[in-house]
């Protein structure tokens, strides 16, 4: 099993067609294929065999739709890495992996730069583009691919060899390598297709997402399943995604819930015609209910809400077509995957009772590259213990209600941050919000609300109190409420509770009022 073999079964089943448009040029599938080989051809030429690891560090472009295949195909493992990780966080990374290239971009070069200096040998660096001279020591993607003659033959895997190394942001300490597997990612393809709401071949679809993230890397290879046609962004932009669909009639978005909500608020929004789409999907992270209503009714389409993670492919659970909505559900179980809630103890809990998800299936990784104690934590007995906290209702809907490190215990009641955050995005003046838990000397802990409001608005931190005791119970209700400009986040959109608890944790232990106005940025 090898899973550059999706690229000629897409070639096979639809023919050849229009694959790709980015930024103003379109590329075919055969044209995206045969590019492939030849690249995959070039990464042996350079040394490279069955088995070693290849690096892939830049921003959304057509490369890496022939990186990824071409690494695969060469019998290799693909290292995907967002560009906006750091120096330091790369060259753990090359050093950990034992990678032996890194495909990159003009760009992001000077990164990879001071990530490898020290490093003996020294990894090959392919350039994807290049403004003025090379670099010394540097390749260039593009005459690789010229100067090479096609690889034939797919390089064939065991299902269980390693496909991809998904390694973390490293918020948490140094970074985890999620391991995939060929079988792994294969199964989550097939997972979603099997449960996937009706889609025509050569349906237009935004890929708005970074492919270096598991969430763009699974709406890529969906592609390859459905014969979709991409409009491929760089990066993320609100203003250009809402001009991509109009241009493009585009029928379909998966994004993070960041994303929508910066195209919601966009203040040109109401210029574009966004009635083509049909779908929009959204994971990552919570999508609160009332902005979920509130982007429908603007844009149109339907929002379907899923749950996964690296560890799982990363497809759990999602909503599609014809399925009963249930706020703040994110649907059934994908077909192929269980789903269980446990207690501390790892004991099954019955329907209704909150405690741990764990995920089961084909699609789960076999663990973290080279750490052993972080594979024990998270996979055992056939589980992935993912972390966070959940329950199944009678029809078997999951319902995702917080991670447990975010957990807040005041005065030994259970406070879940994401209950918390689900009213406060209910007052009209509030853009985003970030709940967590600060320690207290007599309670334990006490909530604690970053707001941010909505361009224009203005709002203050006692008339959020007030919000909040209309609607939740007293200790529930936060203690403390601070207007910021916009909160810590990761690469892909995701709101860094752990930031936010630092920060809440300094600011108090100071003596801080309980409602204050500042700068997130400010206060770093």
């Amino acid at each position: 099993m090898n899973l550059a073999s999706f690229a000629e079964t897409n070639l096979s089943q639809y023919g050849e067609y229009e694959r790709l448009v980015f930024e103003g040029k379109t590329y075919t599938n055969r044209d995206l294929y045969e590019q492939s080989r030849r690249f995959a051809r070039a990464l042996g030429d350079l040394g490279l065999s069955s088995g070693d690891k290849v690096i892939v560090m830049m921003p959304n472009c057509p490369e890496v739709l022939v990186a990824y295949p071409a690494i695969w195909r060469a019998g290799m493992t693909v290292i995907p890495i967002l560009f906006l990780l750091d120096a330091h966080e790369l060259e753990f990374i090359l050093v950990s992996s034992g990678a032996r290239a890194v495909i990159t971009s003009a760009d992001t070069y000077p990164k990879v730069f001071d990530a490898t200096r020290n490093l003996t040998p020294k990894p090959h660096i392919v350039l994807a583009d290049t403004e003025g001279e090379t670099p010394a020591g540097c390749l260039l993607f593009a005459d690789l691919v010229e100067k090479s003659a096609p690889l034939r033959d797919i390089v064939q895997r065991n299902g269980s060899d390693l496909a991809t190394i998904l390694y973390t942001s490293g918020t948490t300490g140094r970074p985890k390598g999620v391991m995939q597997t060929h079988d792994n990612l294969h199964a989550n393809a097939m997972n979603g297709r099997n449960t996937a709401t009706s889609r025509e071949p050569g349906e237009t679809n935004l890929l708005a997402l970074p492919l270096a993230h598991s969430f763009g890397l699974s709406v890529l290879m969906s592609g390859y399943l459905f014969g979709a046609r991409s409009i491929l962004m760089r990066w993320f932009d609100a203003g250009k995604a809402l001009k991509l669909i109009e241009q493009h009639k585009v029928k379909a978005m998966s994004g993070v819930p960041t994303m929508f909500v910066d195209m919601l608020t966009h203040p040109d929004a109401d210029r574009y015609d966004t009635s083509s789409i049909k779908r929009w999907g959204v994971g990552a992270a919570p999508m609160p209910i009332e902005r979920l209503l509130e982007f429908e009714s603007k844009f149109g389409g339907t929002m379907y809400v899923g749950y996964g993670l690296s560890e799982a492919g990363p497809g759990v659970a999602g909503e599609r077509e014809g399925m009963r909505r249930k706020p703040g559900s994110t649907g059934l179980p994908l077909d192929g995957v269980h789903v269980k809630i446990v207690d501390d103890d790892g004991v099954e809990l019955p329907r209704g009772k909150v405690g741990e998800i764990c995920a089961s299936g084909a699609n789960i990784s076999p663990g973290y590259y080279e750490n052993e104690e972080a594979t024990a934590e998270a996979f055992h007995d056939g589980w992935l213990y993912t972390g966070d906290l959940g329950y199944l209702d009678d029809e078997g809907y999951l319902f995702v209600v917080d991670r447990k490190k975010d957990l807040i215990i005041r005065g030994g009641l259970n406070i879940y941050p994401k209950d918390v955050e689900e009213v406060i995005h209910t007052h009209p003046a509030v853009q985003d919000v970030g709940v967590v838990g600060v320690p207290d000397s007599r309670m334990g802990e006490e909530v604690c609300a970053y707001v941010v409001p909505r361009p224009g608005a203005e709002v203050t931190p006692e008339e959020l109190i007030a919000h909040c005791q209309a609607s939740l119970a007293k200790y529930k209700t936060p203690r403390y409420v601070h207007i910021v400009s916009d909160l810590p986040r990761t690469s892909i959109g995701k709101v860094q509770k752990k930031e936010l608890r630092k920060l809440a944790t300094a600011e108090h232990a100071k003596g801080y009022p309980s409602a204050t106005q500042r700068s997130w940025k400010a206060g770093r």
